[in-house]
Formats: structure tokens, C-alpha cells, sequence
């Protein structure tokens, strides 16, 4: 009894963790599981905003005492997130599904660059929430007693535990919680660069001339091309701050219709609160003469200063504000999470990577993928220790290759299209400028962190690259395989004019007695696998079986779940693929049948319909096929899903055969 009572419990564990399943037949599904731009401002964008954190910290202290020359590195910073911000509002518009990094470069450049781009922008996604929950673990700490210090990390651990848990339950609900956190952040810092503006107007004029006696001397000093070399070095440490802006473009599929409205609409509310922030903060460092201080992060300083002389009142809003950076950038872990998983599925589909991280749970999340990013995330946390200062090293590079790439791609599209669209020259300039700018940052910051530890993040890169490559050969050789195989279509169905003739021609309905034998086959689409395990269920068993009913589940992916339309197409394929079967039995004198479903989980859409079945063909068995490949590796479970031993398990204490025929390829 116990035995049979487990089942059960862990189910409901698993509702109450992750949530009820969703129906797919619920036209409204769509509408209800996307964001308006408002919450994709805060699920999307708080990567970027986030990043006031620690960007505008990384700028100003790469100066070196030549502080008022900042202000040239704020207005680059602010200039060069609209810039990067606008340019990613055109990717939207030409690719108005979702046109993230890996996306763009497939198809303006090649496969094989979309690839590397793919490849990148995932290791800055498990990046992305390590150091964001890092970070958010450093503020939190730096107003907490000392002796809590070595308890930083676990509490690090347990925060990327609880957002994996967040994202596994749903997009929607996972973005809900955060909405005061990230309204704080935008209130507080707002109003913190509005004081300090309004307070110290009577002293930008000498702010100005301060900035021009340093220009003065740094140029005395290092001579105007080491100025400049200093600043274009400023602006590149800084590189950290445009990281999270192209996340809304690649997270399109979320968005709500019209998804390309909401996206530039998002985009828009993102760039102007990042460049506001970016800005006004590297102003207020020099408005209130900050300095770093052992263990408080800059920002932390500029408050503290500020607030002196506000009494309790002070102490409250300092607190608040860096509560609000520490939630904040646990928020921002939320990017990773979002577009992390999109990446690898888009990439799945395309036999990157194992297929199987397209696959959608039952709550319509990428769940492999949330779980490879998160488990990723906690490696990377641990052999970190959870060190800011070492991730920010590691940080940003691999964005900027993607970024590059997008450029490049949009450039050579616009090229290619010229005289052919409108206002074509001006697309082309916005998309040029991006693109020299982003590859100027990427080439600077891969000199200037690659001994430092950035040559690790390329080395993982390479190596991602290295297996996206393997795995993509492959697939590659399985299909070459299965073509031998899909031979056996032409001969099933030879094609021409005395063929249509003689199916339209034929009576399809033929008597059946459901007493008789059935085969109850799982295919899945009218191919060599399905046709080769029909014909081998007819040549070991002869005339056993009179009944043949075909069975097939609509897989519902990462591929197609992006609206109504996908998923009423990939139903309509279904149904004729299965009447493909049905005619051709019935042609050949034996009853069939069919039956399908649609769901995330191809075992339990089986086991749904399968009692049905069985209750109109009492004297029914279940076959499936099985490829057995010519060389097979441990890493062949990884490549390929081996649906039919796990109906087959299923089944087993039902007492319901399952046979399962070797197909050799």
C-alpha cells in the first residue's frame, strides 16, 4: 500500500514546488503565460539595469586618480547604450519571432557563426547569474556582522536554488515577485540622482572647470594619446554595464502580441532607465569627491555620504537603497534564466545540442534548460568562491562576440537589401556604428582581461564550441542513416497521376470485428522508422493481426510553442500524417485507425489514450520501433530519447504488452 501511495505524494510535492500543469488546448494560454513590456522591462531588463551595480564602479576607478576625466567615460557609456539599445530595436523589427544573437547571426551570416554566437552568449547567461547572485550576496553582507561572512556563498548556493525553482514554475510567475524589488532599485536611485543634481547645481560650474584642469594635466602628463588611451580604457572596463541589453530581442517569444511593439516599447524603457542611472551615478561620484573604501562598494560610499547629517532617517534610506541593489541583481540572475534556456532549445532544434533541451515540461517551461544553467551557475559559484572581483573578469567578453556578430549581420543585410528598402542608408549607419563600437569593446577588453582570467571564459567558449561541433556531427551521420530508411516512403507511396487515381478511387472503409488482434503502433510522422516496424510486425507476425491502430503524440517544444498558429499547424501535420498510415492499410484490405494527442511528455500523453484504446480493441498489444545504431556510446542516451523503454516500463505493472523491434541502421 505504501508502494502505490508514493506516486501520489510526490506528485503533489511536485505541484507545490513547481505548479499545476497547463493545458494546451486553452486558447487563451499564449495570452496569459506572455509579459506586457512593463514586466519584461523588469524580467528582461534588470540585467542591464543591474548592472549600475558594479559598470559605472569598474569605469570610474579605471581612471587612476584622473577622476573629472569620468565624465567623458559617463557620456561615451550613456551615448553607447542608445546606440547599442537602437540598433537592437532594428533586429526586432526584421526579426519579429525573436531575433537573439544566435538567431541573427544563422541567418544573415552562416549556421556555423550562429553557432559561435550561440555558444558565447550561453556562457554569459550561466555568467550573468553567477554574478548576480554574487554580487547580491556581497551587498547583502556588507551591512550584516562580520562573522556572518563565511556563510556568503551558502546563501549564494541557496539563492540560485530558489530561482531555478521560480523559472521552473513559469515565466509569468516567476517575473511577478520581483516587481517591488525592481520598482525600489528604480525609485530609490532616482531619487539619488535627482538629489544630487538639484543639491549641487551652484557646483557643476566648477565641476567643469575641474574636469578641464584635469584634462590639462593628464595631457601634460601622458600627452594626448595617452589621455585618450586611458579613457578608451575607462570606457572598456566599464563594458560590464551594456551586457543585458540584448535580452528583450531575444526574448520576443514571451513578449505579448504584438510582440514587436511590446519588444521596442520594453527596449526603450530599458536604455533610458540604464543610461540615466549609468550617468547620474558616475556624475554623483564626482559631485560628493567618492573614494573607494576597503570592503563597501562605491555606491555604497556615495549613499553613506550623501545621507551624512540625516540622522536615523539616513541610516533607513541607505539601508533600503542597498537592499534593493542586493534584490536587484538577484532579479537580474532572472536574464539568465529567461533567455539562457531559449539559447540552447533554439539551438537544439537546430542539432547544436541534444534535442532533448528543447523539450518543454508540463508547466511549458525549457526545464532541462533551467536546470543546465542553474547547475552550471552553482559550479561556476563554487569554484569561485562567489568572488565579484573574479567574475567581473570573466564577465562581459563573451556578450560583446555576440554582439559583434548581430552587427555584422545586420550590416550585411542591409547592404544586400540596399536601394530595395526604405530609408535602407540609415539602417545601415545605426547598425555600422553599433557594430564598430561593439568590436572596438570586444577587442579591448579581451587584451585587457585575457591574462587576468579572460582567457578562461574563452576557453570554455572554445570548448562549448568544440561540443556543439561533435554533436552536431552527429546528428548529422544519424540522419544520413535514417535516410537509408525514409526510402521506404517512395515505396509505400509510389508517387503519379495512376496513384491519385487509384487512392481516390478506392474504398477505404473496410469491416473489422474489434475482438480480433490489434497492433496498436507508436510512430511518430509517416517515415522509414514507422513504415519499417509496421512491415516487421506483418513479417514475424503473418495474418495475426487484423486491427493496426496508429498512435502518435503531437510533441509540444520549444520549436512550436510560440502561438496559436504553430500549434495549429503541427496538429493539422499530425492528422495527416496518421491518415497517411490509415489509407495505406486500408488499401491493403485491414481496418486501421488512428488517434493522437498533444503534450509535453510523450509517456504520459500514451498512457492517457491508451486505456481508451484498449477499451474498443480488448485483444490489443503495443509496438514500437527502436534504432540500434551501428557503433552506440554511453552518450547515446544524451543524443537521442528512448521514448518507447519508457512506455514500456510504464506499462509493465498495468500488464499491458509492449513490444519493442530492433530497427538496425
Amino acid at each position: 500500500m505504501e508502494q502505490q501511495q508514493k506516486p501520489p505524494i510526490v506528485k503533489r510535492f511536485k505541484t507545490l514546488i513547481l505548479g499545476g500543469k497547463h493545458n494546451i488546448e486553452d486558447t487563451s494560454l499564449f495570452h496569459k503565460l506572455t509579459l506586457i513590456a512593463f514586466f519584461a522591462w523588469i524580467g528582461l531588463g534588470a540585467d542591464g539595469l543591474s548592472s549600475s551595480c558594479y559598470g559605472p564602479e569598474e569605469a570610474f576607478l579605471a581612471v587612476h586618480g584622473h577622476v573629472y576625466l569620468s565624465v567623458f567615460v559617463a557620456l561615451m557609456s550613456g551615448i553607447t547604450v542608445f546606440i547599442i539599445a537602437t540598433s537592437y530595436s532594428q533586429i526586432i523589427e526584421l526579426f519579429p519571432t525573436g531575433g537573439g544573437g544566435y538567431l541573427v547571426a544563422s541567418k544573415l551570416l552562416s549556421p556555423t557563426a550562429g553557432m559561435v554566437s550561440g555558444s558565447a552568449l550561453l556562457i554569459d547567461y550561466v555568467l550573468t547569474i553567477t554574478i548576480s547572485v554574487a554580487s547580491g550576496a556581497d551587498a547583502l553582507f556588507s551591512f550584516l556582522p562580520a562573522h556572518w561572512l563565511p556563510y556568503k556563498v551558502t546563501f549564494a548556493f541557496f539563492g540560485v536554488l530558489v530561482l531555478v525553482a521560480m523559472n521552473m514554475r513559469g515565466v509569468k510567475e516567476s517575473v511577478l515577485p520581483l516587481v517591488p524589488i525592481f520598482l525600489t532599485f528604480v525609485l530609490t536611485h532616482a531619487f539619488i540622482i535627482g538629489y544630487a543634481v538639484v543639491t549641487n547645481l551652484g557646483n557643476f560650474g566648477a565641476v567643469v572647470a575641474s574636469t578641464r584642469a584635469d584634462v590639462v594635466q593628464t595631457q601634460a602628463e601622458l600627452g594626448f594619446a595617452g589621455m585618450f588611451l586611458l579613457i578608451m580604457r575607462a570606457y572598456s572596463m566599464g563594458a560590464g554595464t551594456y551586457t543585458g541589453i540584448e535580452a528583450v530581442s531575444n526574448g520576443l517569444p514571451i513578449l505579448r502580441e504584438p510582440k514587436v511593439k511590446t519588444g521596442k516599447r520594453t527596449m526603450h524603457y530599458m536604455a533610458i532607465s540604464l543610461a540615466l542611472v549609468v550617468l547620474g551615478l558616475m556624475i554623483a561620484y564626482l559631485l560628493y569627491r567618492v573614494v573607494p573604501q576597503s570592503g563597501k562598494t562605491l555606491n555604497a560610499v556615495l549613499f553613506e555620504t550623501m545621507t551624512r547629517g540625516w540622522g536615523k532617517g539616513g541610516t533607513v534610506f541607505v539601508l533600503i537603497t542597498l537592499l534593493s541593489e542586493a534584490a536587484l541583481l538577484f532579479v537580474a540572475a532572472q536574464t539568465g534564466f529567461l533567455d539562457g534556456p531559449r539559447v540552447l532549445s533554439n539551438m537544439a532544434l537546430d542539432r547544436w545540442f541534444p534535442t532533448k533541451f528543447a523539450m518543454l515540461s508540463d508547466r511549458l517551461v525549457t526545464q532541462k534548460g533551467i536546470l543546465m544553467m542553474g547547475g552550471a551557475a552553482l559550479v561556476t559559484l563554487v569554484l569561485t568562491n562567489g568572488s565579484v572581483k573574479y567574475l567581473v573578469v570573466l564577465y562581459s567578453i563573451n556578450v560583446f562576440i555576440t554582439f559583434f556578430l548581430s552587427q555584422l549581420g545586420m550590416v550585411r543585410h542591409w547592404w544586400q537589401v540596399r536601394g530595395k528598402e526604405a530609408h535602407w542608408e540609415k539602417k545601415l549607419l545605426i547598425n555600422g556604428v553599433g557594430m564598430t563600437l561593439t568590436f572596438f569593446i570586444l577587442i579591448s577588453v579581451t587584451i585587457l582581461k585575457f591574462y587576468e582570467g579572460g582567457w578562461i571564459t574563452m576557453l570554455l567558449t572554445g570548448a562549448l564550441v568544440g561540443i556543439a561541433l561533435l554533436t552536431k556531427r552527429h546528428y548529422r551521420n544519424t540522419f544520413k542513416l535514417l535516410n537509408r530508411l525514409d526510402e521506404l516512403v517512395n515505396v509505400a507511396e509510389p508517387v503519379g497521376p495512376e496513384f491519385a487515381r487509384e487512392t481516390s478511387d478506392t474504398k477505404l472503409k473496410v469491416k473489422y470485428d474489434p475482438q480480433d488482434k490489434t497492433a496498436i503502433l507508436l510512430v511518430n510522422g509517416f517515415n522509414g522508422l514507422g513504415l519499417h516496424t509496421l512491415f516487421s510486425i506483418i513479417r514475424l507476425f503473418g495474418g495475426t493481426f487484423k486491427n493496426f491502430v496508429f498512435l502518435q503524440v503531437g510533441t509540444v517544444d520549444a520549436g512550436n510553442f510560440k502561438g496559436a498558429e504553430e500549434m495549429s499547424n503541427m496538429k493539422t501535420a499530425v492528422k495527416k500524417e496518421l491518415d497517411r498510415y490509415v489509407q495505406y492499410m486500408r488499401r491493403h484490405g485491414y481496418y486501421a485507425a488512428s488517434y493522437s494527442s498533444f503534450g509535453t511528455d510523450v509517456v504520459e500523453e500514451i498512457a492517457g489514450l491508451t486505456p481508451q484504446i484498449l477499451e474498443r480493441f480488448p485483444n490489443a498489444i503495443l509496438f514500437g520501433g527502436q534504432l540500434v545504431f551501428p557503433k552506440s556510446t554511453i552518450f547515446s542516451g544524451v543524443f537521442h530519447n528512448y521514448t518507447i523503454f519508457a512506455v514500456q516500463r510504464r506499462f509493465y505493472n498495468e500488464g499491458i504488452p509492449v513490444v519493442i523491434l530492433p530497427i538496425r541502421v
